[in-house]
């Protein structure tokens, strides 16, 4: 059974436009990982941030990603654009 991953990431005040080609070149690696479903970014306006939503085969697929982007960089270079560390939540599907 796959899992919805939420982050909820708040952006530094006037970051979005430098975080965007941040994105574009990253979210590519995070789609083509193992375990990866699929990633979709909105941005809220008013509150400055950035929501992304995540399906993944499994919490521990999504924790070997945060992982790698932990060893590798990424990850530091994300804080960069945020005032704090995104807040990440685990969901499953309830078939109601």
């Amino acid at each position: 059974m796959s899992v919805r991953v939420t982050l909820n990431c708040p952006v530094k005040p006037g970051q979005f436009p430098a975080m965007l080609p941040f994105l574009e070149e990253n979210l590519p690696n995070v789609r083509g990982f193992k375990g990866n479903l699929n990633v979709s970014v909105l941005f809220d306006n008013v509150a400055n941030e950035l929501l992304l939503d995540e399906a993944w085969l499994s919490v521990e697929s999504h924790q070997a990603y945060l992982g790698f982007i932990s060893s590798n960089g990424i990850l530091e270079q994300l804080s960069h654009f945020l005032s704090e560390p995104p807040q990440i939540k685990y969901f499953t599907l309830i078939d109601v």
